[in-house]
């Protein structure tokens, strides 16, 4: 693999994708009517996942191109050298292997890279931390009065938040009414505040995820909770007001995952209860790796381990399936030529499923973290537009929101459609309201008639024609016409299981993947988030009240500040 990318737009696939899109006219109604065995054709299985791709605004030679453009930029030798460890993260100098956190135990050949056996450290820390969630989900692990832990708090932000948040919710299911997990990522005071405010704090246990214990929000926050702990306990009586006291009340409620010891130790947490991982696993990829201990205690290590294998069938299929074939490569080609071609702006992800409401935000680090770049692997500009701002909600939520720009706004909105034919909460809505919902009504079967019927509309639109048919007055026709032509894909599995969560994760993670494998780009590292936080450092002495670093301010930011200082109560 070379270390220079290929320009994906000097290539004769990108000049071929360049001509066929002069001529291109989108046209689904058309494609659908003259070809009965479209949806067949275009729709993928990866794993539990079935992915219809035929909705979307492509012919065969569409995908044609874009599969010879993946070959020029050499896809298959980029993923590869992911996969065994050479360091493309080139930014940091680094391997990016967060798909060895999930490899399946025994993977011959080991996984071996600058010197480490990485499938050795994988299994030892991810055997710590399914025995300490043991330790904690049967009792043996208890705070310092002795009662077992009810409430886990883990405190982190970016991916040490988002991931474990994101995946605590669509597994809810699968854990126990009498453990539950909370998260603290802000560094608004609120965010602590509210989460501790109705805690036991004799069974709460709270896990500072910070790989190099040095972020400042959540060390921050992690100062709070801590504060909390010794105020709480010492009001109850359930400590003496010692320090000798505290010190061992942090030992009994704190843990850490981070590889900072000597940090960890200074706060006083025991270094035996800190849960490491490695540098060739960035933030946004990390939910699989000792981030993922809050869910380990609340959804027990089976639950866990089921998740990973989740992730290891779709890298499986993302490493082996011919391009024609695969899943990820074929959505990341696909939003390829939305951004470049079609002039995409934007991606929607609409999951018809309420545990998944927090999937669209941790997309949104995932994906825009990553792609957010203007220059390439080798520092030079960029060739062509990078990335799209990835959003949404869940299921009719959004219908009654913002799908009135989807079907009918000026834009081209990519929307990916997320469904399961199997409720976690198959409920009955025995009235009904005897007109549209008939008693004993599926309550799951009316809400995916809304998803069905979302991307059917979305495709074939409304003619004007239809609207007169139906007896609409002619100064309203225009209004109540739909375009159609408006492109989704739609992904469906059984039902929401860890493994089907971890498909999907991996299936994002890859999409990722190839999009900055076209554009050049370096997608493991995310320097575009460190010059705020160094920003705010020097600025915070001006909001304390330190008049010349405040007049060194620009004079905006000074005026800001000035505000802020005037109305402070």
């Amino acid at each position: 693999m070379t270390t220079t990318p290929v320009d994906a737009t000097a290539t004769s696939s990108w000049a071929e994708l360049e001509r066929h899109h002069r001529e291109f006219r989108g046209d689904l109604r058309g494609w659908f009517a003259a070809d009965a065995g479209r949806a067949e054709r275009l729709s993928r299985t990866a794993g539990d996942l079935l992915v219809d791709l035929s909705k979307n605004l492509a012919t065969d030679e569409t995908l044609d191109l874009l599969v010879r453009l993946a070959e020029e930029v050499d896809l298959p030798g980029r993923t590869e050298a992911m996969f065994t460890g050479e360091h493309i993260n080139v930014t940091e100098d680094r391997a990016v292997l967060h798909t060895a956190l999930r490899r399946a135990p025994g993977t011959e050949p080991r996984l071996v890279v600058d010197g480490q056996d990485v499938d050795a450290d994988v299994a030892a820390e991810l055997d710590k931390v399914a025995a300490f969630a043991e330790k904690v989900r049967s009792g043996q692990w208890t705070g310092v009065t002795g009662k077992p832990v009810r409430t886990v708090v883990n405190i982190g932000i970016g991916g040490s938040d988002l991931g474990p948040v994101m995946v605590y919710e669509a597994l809810k299911p699968y854990g126990r009414d009498d453990l539950e997990a909370r998260f603290v990522s802000n560094i608004d005071p609120t965010d602590v505040a509210q989460k501790t405010a109705d805690l036991d704090p004799e069974t709460t246990l709270f896990i500072v995820a910070s790989k190099t214990f040095g972020t400042l929000e959540t060390l921050t926050n992690a100062r709070l909770a801590r504060a909390w702990l010794w105020e709480t306990l010492t009001a109850a009586g359930a400590i003496e007001n010692s320090d000798a006291a505290r010190e061992s009340a942090v030992g009994q409620h704190f843990v850490a995952v981070s590889t900072a010891l000597d940090k960890v130790e200074a706060f006083g947490i025991d270094p035996a209860n800190a849960f490491g991982f490695w540098d060739w696993v960035g933030g946004r990829y990390s939910v699989d790796s000792a981030i993922g201990t809050s869910l380990a205690i609340a959804f027990g290590p089976d639950v866990f381990r089921e998740l990973l294998a989740g992730f290891r069938t779709m890298d499986e299929h993302f490493r082996t399936a011919p391009l024609h074939q695969n899943v990820p490569a074929l959505m990341g080609l696909l939003n390829v030529w939305y951004v470049n071609f079609l002039g995409a702006h934007t991606h929607a992800v609409l999951p018809y499923a309420q545990q998944l409401h927090r999937f669209p935000a941790y997309l949104q680090q995932l994906t825009m973290e990553s792609n957010g770049k203007s220059v390439r692997a080798d520092g030079s500009p960029v060739t062509s537009q990078t990335g799209e701002v990835f959003w949404g909600e869940p299921g009719t939520n959004g219908q009654h929101a913002f799908y009135q720009l989807i079907h009918q706004g000026t834009r081209t909105i990519p929307a990916d459609f997320i469904a399961f034919a199997t409720p976690a909460y198959p409920l009955v809505d025995a009235a009904g309201d005897g007109k549209d919902v008939r008693p004993g009504a599926d309550v799951h079967e009316l809400f995916l008639a809304n998803f069905f019927a979302q991307t059917k509309a979305l495709a074939f639109g409304k003619t004007a024609d239809e609207v007169r048919a139906e007896g609409t007055a002619e100064e309203l026709v225009s209004a109540r016409t739909f375009s159609g032509n408006r492109p989704t894909t739609s992904i469906m599995a059984p039902a929401l299981t860890p493994s089907v969560l971890g498909q999907l994760v991996a299936l994002y993670e890859h999409i990722t993947f190839v999009q900055g494998v076209v554009w050049g780009i370096d997608s493991f590292d995310q320097w575009g988030v460190e010059l705020g936080k160094k920003l705010a450092l020097e600025i915070a002495p001006a909001v304390s009240g330190d008049g010349d670093v405040l007049a060194s301010q620009d004079s905006s930011t000074r005026r800001l500040v000035e505000y802020y200082r005037a109305h402070r109560a």
